[in-house]
This record gives C-alpha cells, structure tokens and sequence, in this order.
C-alpha cells in the first residue's frame, strides 16, 4: 500500500503541465533519435544533457527517460519501413518487419510494434514498483563496504559482458577511471593529473564526455556509411490490424515482455541480446518456422515488446542499486549526479518525490508514444529523407553549442572534440565505450566508498570479506569475471579448431 501511494504521489507530480511538457517533449525528440541511422539513444541522451543542466531535477530525468524509450520506438519505424535500423535493438526487426511492408503490410507491424511496446513497458514499470520497496529495505543494511563491493558487481557485470574480449573492455574502463581521476583529491585536496591547467581542476565534465565519445564518434561513424535507402510509403488508414494479426501477437508479446523484463535486470547485456533472444523463442515455438524471415508478425510483436520491456527494466538497477546497465542508463545516471542526486538503495527515502515522479512519468510517456506516433508515422518517415549531411552538420553544430554552454568554456569543446575522437578510434578498434563512461561515473563513488571503508577498518582490507553483504558482492563480482573469462577463453578455442 505504501508504494501504491507514492506511485499516486509521483502521478501528481508527472502530472503538473510542465512534466508532461517535457515527457511530450522527451518522446518525440527520443522517436526522431531512433528513426535517423547513426545517432541512436545514447547519443540523444548525451546530447541533451546541456539543456538538462538547467532545469529542474524531476523535469530533466522525464525528458532524458522518454528519450531513451522514445528511440526504442522510433527505430521500429525505420527497421520496417527503410530496412535500416535506427538503433542496434531494432535490427532484427528488419527480418519480417521489412517483408511486411513490402507486401503492403506496414500498417499492422507498426501498430503491433507500438501496442506490444506499450504492454511491455507498463508491465515492467509494475515490475519496478514491486521491486522498490524490498530494495530500499535492504539499504539499511549497507554502510561505505557494501557499497564499494556493489558498485565493485557493475563494473564486472560490464566489463564481462561488454564485447568479445575482455582485454579490450578493461582497457576502455581503465581509461575511464584515470580520466574520473583528474581532478582535486577528495580527501588531500590537493590537484592531481591536471598538469598545470586551470580548466582540468574541476575534473573532466562527464556531460562532455558523453557528448565526444557518443555524439561526435558516432556521428563520425555513420558519415563514413553509405546511405542509400529506400523508403516505403504506408498510409494511416491502413495502420489497422486485423483480429488475426492480435491473435497471433498475443503470446510472443506476453514472451517478449518476460524476457525484456529479465535480462534489464542484469547490467551490462545491452539491448540487442533481449530483442534477439524474444525472436528465437517465437521461431522455435512456431508451427511455421521456416516461414520467418518472410514477414510473420510473430517476428516483430515479440521482439519489439522485449526492447521496450528491457529498457524500462534496465532502470531499475539504477534507481535501486546504482548500477547502470547500459550506455544510455549510465549517462542517464550522469543526469542524476548532475543536479545532486546519488542513485541508488538511499534514493527512495533522500528524494522521493523525484523517483516517483519519474517512474510515474514511464506510464505517461510509454501512453504519449502509442497515441502520439501511429498518427504520424507518414510525419517521421519524411525525416528520412533529409540530406545526411545536412542533418550531421546541424547536430555537429548543437554539440559545440551544448559543450559550450555547459560550463561556459571553449576548453569544454575542444575537450569535446578530442574524446569525439577517440569514441571514433573506440569504435574502428571494436573497443566497447560503455566501461569507459561507466568507470567515469562510478570511479568517483568507488573511490569514496573504498576511503571511507578503510577508514572505518583503520587501513584492514579484510573488512570487505569480514561483512557478510560486501563478502557476498565481491565473490559475486569475482565469479562473472571467471565465468566471462572461460566463456572467451571457450570461444576463441572454438574459432582456433574451425580453422
């Protein structure tokens, strides 16, 4: 009863005219996100983080949030429509989503893409408010160690399940932790790896960073593409499906949003292993497996509702834990600690009118998205055919803006531009990023909690294995390190024998 009485609260606070501004606001700049190739949520969300920095706290996470489910959404269309996905998760949409349209079927696999993404993210919002309360219980509980070993789980959780080679995501997060470093020592106060400049004694601006590695590499990334594409015209009054077509979503939605909802718990999978694993579920439980691939709505009801389930699912590490699980979470979490809010168990009793307001305002923009773009998807679908190199240059032109004005410094743009670069180097070398804006997050609190632990125990390390919670964290980090490393290890033995 008392969560059901704070979600009413968070309701009257999603509810005041300027949240629901900024969730319209959110979710369509999150569909635009999703429907143009090469840009993504992650650079969305980044993007947006200037503007963010001077608005109210429960007003900036709504609009980071309906961006980052809004482009969930809005690369179904292209995926259906072009043949290119907007973002990773929609990718296998593009099996049966695509064969659809071209059998004049568009209509019925966008309406059924919307519909099953907004069960799925309502029942996972429900999932959350269920969580919520044995979560925060369990906060008591933890002091400066547990907190340590905790954020000691996400980081392994990450790295092991960030890219093929481990080597190459500890890499990506070393660097995130030696650039967390810059800064002045929170406990001597003295400056450390600023090599004499003034701009680096504040440390290195996560927003920043965030808008090089994600904005301007991507961006670089995609302009390096080719762009031809084909868009195929759908008209509203054919959107309808028909009674068969629901039928037959029924269960691959109700499947997809379990297994959307499952793996968002676990940090670090991404959201093109849950889209993935809901298509192979319906292929194998299908009658007609050999016809997917051939436009069977099966194909897109059920991994469009898990992209969706796992995107709402994926914020739940974060609000109860403190643990981002993707990208786009972490610089979501970078919004967090922008405006002074510490995620994680202490969340729900420090600020609980921002974290209701928030999980609240998921129902209300996954409701926006389903009334909002069926109408216009002959709307969305225009933008692909603005000039690619139009559109780069005008977003280009928006970072330097954003990055100037975050902290009123040209130093913020070219720092900017340096680690744009480096996310385009990152991804030419198949060097994942998500350990590098994790680590640079995390690394600042892993520190703290590390400082204040040894504090406590008088410089004893063994305090982390003398207290039952922490003890159980670290060997909980220490076994997805081993099992990640012998599933690698297994890997590469596997390609060595086919050669």
């Amino acid at each position: 009863m008392a969560s059901l009485d704070l979600l009413l609260t968070g309701f009257s606070i999603a509810a005041q005219p300027n949240n629901l501004l900024f969730a319209l606001i959110g979710s369509i700049i999150g569909t635009v996100v999703g429907i143009l190739p090469g840009i993504g949520p992650v650079a969305g969300t980044a993007l947006l983080l200037p503007i963010a920095f001077n608005m109210d706290a429960t007003s900036s996470i709504i609009m980071l949030t309906s961006i980052y489910y809004g482009a969930m959404y809005g690369g179904t269309l292209t995926s259906v429509l072009v043949n290119v996905p907007g973002e990773a998760a929609s990718a296998i949409t593009c099996l049966d989503g695509h064969e659809m349209a071209k059998r004049g079927r568009a209509g019925p696999a966008l309406a059924m893409a919307a519909i099953g993404s907004f069960i799925g993210g309502l029942i996972s919002i429900c999932g959350l408010i269920l969580l919520a309360g044995p979560l925060t219980r369990l906060a008591l509980l933890f002091g400066p160690p547990e907190f340590f070993a905790l954020m000691l789980v996400g980081l392994s959780l990450v790295i092991g399940l960030a890219g093929r080679s481990i080597a190459l995501a500890l890499i990506s997060a070393v660097l995130g932790l030696l650039v967390a470093m810059v800064g002045i020592d929170p406990v001597a106060g003295a400056p450390r790896f600023t090599f004499g400049n003034v701009n680096l004694l504040g440390g290195v601006d996560v927003v920043i960073v965030a808008m090089g590695v994600f904005g301007v590499g991507e961006i670089l990334v995609a302009l390096e593409r080719e762009a031809a594409t084909t868009v195929l015209r759908t008209r509203l009054r054919e959107l309808m499906p028909t009674r068969e077509d629901v039928a037959r979503s029924v269960a691959p939605i109700l499947r997809g949003t379990g297994i959307g909802f499952a793996l968002g718990l676990i940090p670090g999978v991404g959201a093109v292993v849950p889209t993935v694993m809901s298509y192979i579920a319906e292929k194998r439980l299908s009658r007609t497996p050999e016809k997917f691939g051939q436009g069977m709505i099966e194909g897109v009801a059920g991994p469009e509702t898990a992209n969706n389930a796992y995107a709402n699912a994926a914020l739940i590490p974060l609000l109860t834990l403190g643990i981002p699980g993707s990208p786009t979470v972490a610089v979501i979490m970078g919004a967090f600690m922008m405006k002074g809010i510490i995620p994680g168990p202490f969340l729900f009793q420090e600020h609980p009118g921002v974290v209701w307001g928030v999980i609240a305002s998921f129902v209300i923009g996954n409701a926006i998205l389903l009334v909002l773009n069926l109408p216009l998807i002959p709307l969305w679908v225009s933008l692909l055919r603005i000039p690619r190199t139009a559109l780069f240059t005008l977003i280009l032109g928006f970072c330097v803006v954003g990055a100037y004005a975050a902290n009123g410094q040209v130093f913020d743009v070219g720092a900017m531009c340096v680690f744009g670069v480096l996310g385009w180097l990152f991804k030419k070398l198949d060097i994942p990023l998500a350990p590098l804006i994790l680590t640079l997050i995390l690394g600042p609190l892993m520190e703290q909690s590390l400082r204040q632990s040894l504090e406590i125990s008088r410089g004893d390390f063994t305090v982390f294995v003398t207290r039952p919670i922490a003890l159980g964290l670290v060997l909980v980090a220490a076994a997805v390190v081993t099992l990640s490393t012998l599933r690698i290890v297994a890997a590469v033995r596997g390609q060595d024998s086919e050669l």
